[in-house]
């Protein structure tokens, strides 16, 4: 009887593997240590195997890969409803191989290692970005203790900091402290700089990259993100799919055919959703084809600015989602 799936339950040091012939009986049940994954694998005929998408899931897929298996990855929701009872390896590897057999499920494209070293470069820049708030945030709190109030933003703290070095009324100490926080905080934009310059070089070599940054609000950050997260935009049926994935869309507790339309769903990346809009903000801002497309002005007119971002947010994702279907950039519509 040979193995035709296997559902293969992902560790860091213990796996779980369940097999399958082509009837659905199970035939393979066994617990396999990190080191033996690839001699085992290497040992089977070419078969369908499934992995939930978490953490060394792109690794594994791309090893199995080279072994000659045929390698999907599951969104742990997905994989979820099919445990039967109670939660262990087994019966986590058991529903995967029941999961990844269904007409219907969809699946995760897997990374290449080019992908997932530019996003190494991502997280690392939003992890220092996120410091560098915490230090601001830390410097105004403790000055206005001392009744120095400065402006929100990265430039203001600077006027801020001078502020205080001006002012014989701080206590040494306090000083020496901010001191410590602004030679930090001048380290991380240097570190901040590096990464967004190794970012634009990337960036320059990415013709999808390119493609993506010719629509409004998204720049070589946002681009670069989308061309390393989204492998395969094939994947997705339709824009509003791909917008729905990110987290774009309203949430729906539709009945007895009525719509009910709620909040975004936030699910998806979150990452590339907040750039998103980050970049929706800064277009109803600073953009002058903004100011002029009815279609803003009119949501402008009855809703709040970042509910009108998120809006926008979604529409540029739909954009985005065509951009990299078709291979071309985006072309502003006059009447638009």
């Amino acid at each position: 009887m040979q193995i035709r799936t296997i559902g293969l339950d992902l560790a860091k040091h213990v796996f779980q593997v369940h097999g399958v012939d082509a009837l659905g009986d199970g035939i393979e049940k066994r617990r396999l240590r990190r080191g033996q994954v690839l001699a085992y694998f290497g040992k089977l005929p070419p078969c369908l195997v499934g992995m939930e998408a978490c953490a060394t899931a792109h690794f594994w897929a791309r090893e199995l890969r080279r072994l000659g298996h045929d390698v999907r990855l599951l969104p742990p929701q997905y994989v979820k409803p099919y445990v039967r009872r109670g939660k262990n390896d087994a019966a986590d590897a058991a529903a995967i191989c029941e999961a990844v057999s269904r007409p219907s499920m969809r699946f995760v494209p897997i990374k290449s290692e080019e992908q997932q070293s530019l996003l190494v470069i991502h997280r690392a820049r939003d992890l220092l970005v996120r410091q560098r708030t915490q230090l601001i945030n830390a410097i105004r709190g403790h000055l206005a203790e001392f009744g120095l109030i400065g402006a929100q933003g990265v430039p203001n703290v600077r006027r801020l900091l001078d502020d205080m070095r001006g002012n014989v009324e701080i206590p040494g100490d306090v000083c020496d402290v901010i001191e410590l926080f602004a030679e930090q905080l001048g380290a991380l934009e240097q570190r901040i700089d590096l990464l967004e310059a190794r970012i634009a070089a990337c960036h320059k070599t990415s013709a999808m990259s390119q493609r993506l940054a010719t629509i409004p609000g998204i720049g070589p950050v946002i681009a670069t993100a989308i061309a390393a997260t989204v492998a395969d935009p094939s994947a997705f049926r339709s824009g509003r799919e791909f917008a729905a994935w990110l987290g774009l869309t309203p949430t729906q507790r539709s009945t007895g055919g009525k719509q009910r339309l709620g909040r975004i769903s936030r699910k998806g990346d979150q990452y590339i959703r907040r750039l998103l809009i980050i970049g929706a903000q800064t277009v109803l801002l600073r953009s002058k084809a903004a100011k002029a497309n009815p279609w803003i002005q009119n949501l402008l007119a009855r809703c709040a600015r970042l509910k009108v971002a998120v809006a926008l947010a979604n529409k540029m994702a739909r954009i985005a989602w065509a951009v990299m279907t078709k291979g071309e950039p985006y072309r502003q519509i006059a009447s638009a």
